[in-house]
């Protein structure tokens, strides 16, 4: 039976699940204090906050992946606590990561069987699946392998196998953080099946535009505290994320200035990957100049790493002269050969790829600037100058840590983002590759760093921005591209192209035939 709508006059039912006081430390540091959270069933609950602000700890503390110092949990009225993640998913509280955890060389019923607390025959498991997928939409072949599906169908799988658990509580972290616009949507008709199905949904996401659309309550953290509740369809995105950072949150600012010439010349880029389910670079052209930021976008898994790789030199080109930067052939030259031209670049994983997550941030610093600045001289490495630029980067990007130059794996997703793109952009690069510069970030924070692209635009460098959120790129960039299979549609004018069209090439349609076959083989 669907739940009672907002205007039904019957009491509303008790909370499916409500924390009391839930506290957690880490050391000195207060992660979690008090927070008290009531979540009814066939609600769409949106838990926001800016980065750092306690939603990770509390969504750990709520699926048993930690336990509180203080407070309690509550489950249909009776007190709980959970030694692990079984016993909260035994008891109906299952979560979906914006991270996938799949095999790609394995089919889907193979990875649905993986994340199972229970054994189970894969035919009968297949005919589960078959019967979830019907019932919500959900389209999956349960023989088809992971490494063949679309990032849309990936997120499928984590959610059916997650519903496969028969949850009363599903939480949803940045569940649209890597799908078109049309995927979404789809998504947001499951989500709304399942709470017609009285399911509660605990909806984490920085979309506030989202949050607006599905959710009848948020609450809202703010240093580890709960700092206030609203219903988003009564809010403003403005006013909600004003609530989330305790002031108003400034829309990037583009200043008036000159174009100049080409700092990055790609022509007639192919590459076959080293990895035998990566994507084939074939025929690519680009040109970003001076002044100019140029944004590519496209549902990840369509050869933006690869093309980051190309660029930045991990991969380096046999034909040097297929990528100039700043007028000097540099397809065979290697990261720091680039980076001594004026080149630099920032990855898209934070930790493991743009930093060392057991290295402080003076020692990330030092990957990254020691074949340029003053960082290192005659064969010595500066310490001062590393912590400075550490302080420098800090100061400027509101990097927030508990201490002048911890681990990076120690900062919040956010502020580590904040250290990483400010260490490159203080360097005051000629050309800035840049792949998924907000990833994950609140309002306040993507907006900081979206300014801090157009500032150094504006300055005269050349900035290539390669993003999946098209809100994101038709506010910064210039010129918009595609990516799909590999191949990269020309760049057009931001003002000539708009987000349904760029959605559609995103998905496929709008490209030759021989390219949609090659897709689809």
């Amino acid at each position: 039976m669907a739940p009672p709508s907002d205007s039904d006059p019957r009491e509303p039912s008790p909370p499916l699940f409500q924390g009391r006081g839930l506290t957690k430390r880490f050391g000195s540091f207060v992660a979690n204090q008090a927070i008290d959270l009531d979540i009814a069933g066939g609600e769409v609950h949106a838990l926001l906050g800016e980065n750092g602000a306690g939603k990770s700890t509390l969504v750990k503390l709520i699926t048993g992946l930690l336990q509180p110092d203080d407070g309690r949990m509550i489950w249909r009225g009776t007190p709980i606590s959970f030694a692990g993640p079984a016993e909260a998913r035994a008891c109906g509280i299952a979560a979906v990561s914006q991270h996938f955890a799949l095999f790609d060389n394995l089919t889907v019923v193979e990875n649905v069987a993986l994340g199972l607390d229970r054994r189970i025959s894969v035919g009968r498991l297949a005919t589960e699946l078959e019967q979830i997928s019907q019932r919500y939409g959900l389209p999956l072949d349960p023989k088809r392998e992971v490494w063949r599906l679309s990032v849309g169908e990936r997120q499928r799988i984590e959610i059916v196998r997650a519903l496969l658990q028969n949850p009363q509580l599903l939480i949803l972290d940045e569940p649209t953080a890597v799908l078109t616009p049309a995927e979404a949507d789809r998504l947001f008709d499951v989500l709304q099946r399942l709470r017609a199905d009285g399911r509660a949904l605990l909806y984490i996401s920085h979309k506030l535009d989202e949050v607006k659309r599905l959710a009848s309550v948020a609450t809202i953290l703010r240093a580890g505290r709960v700092v206030g509740s609203c219903d988003p369809r009564q809010e403003s995105a403005a006013s909600m994320a004003r609530m989330m950072v305790g002031s108003d949150v400034t829309a990037p600012k583009q200043s008036s200035h000159s174009i100049g010439g080409p700092l990055l010349s790609v022509s007639g880029l192919t590459q076959r990957p080293d990895d035998p389910h990566g994507v084939t670079l074939r025929d690519i052209a680009l040109e970003v100049r001076s002044g100019e930021i140029v944004g590519i976008a496209g549902v990840a898994g369509n050869g933006q790493d690869e093309l980051f790789a190309a660029l930045s030199g991990e991969t380096p080109i046999a034909q040097s002269d297929v990528i100039h930067i700043a007028g000097e052939a540099a397809g065979s030259l290697s990261i720091n050969q680039r980076r001594r031209l004026g080149a630099a670049f920032v990855p898209e994983q934070r930790l493991g790829h743009a930093t060392v997550p057991t290295m402080s941030l003076s020692d990330n610093a030092l990957l990254t600037g020691h074949a340029t600045g003053a960082l290192v001289k005659f064969g010595l490495v500066n310490r001062g100058a590393a912590l400075a630029l550490v302080d420098r980067v800090s100061e400027a990007f509101d990097v927030r840590k508990a201490s002048r130059d911890p681990e990076a794996a120690r900062l919040s997703g956010g502020n580590l983002q904040k250290f990483i793109v400010g260490r490159e952009i203080l360097r005051q690069p000629r050309l800035l590759i840049v792949d998924q510069p907000s990833w994950g970030l609140d309002a306040g924070a993507a907006s900081a760093i979206r300014q801090a692209l157009l500032d150094l635009a504006a300055s005269g460098a050349a900035v290539l921005v390669i993003s999946q959120d098209l809100d994101e790129l038709i506010e910064i960039a210039d010129r918009i591209a595609v990516m799909f299979h590999g191949r990269l549609s020309p760049p057009r004018p931001v003002s000539e192209i708009g987000r349904d069209q760029l959605g559609l090439l995103m998905g496929g349609s709008g490209w030759p035939a021989e390219v949609r076959d090659v897709a689809g083989a």
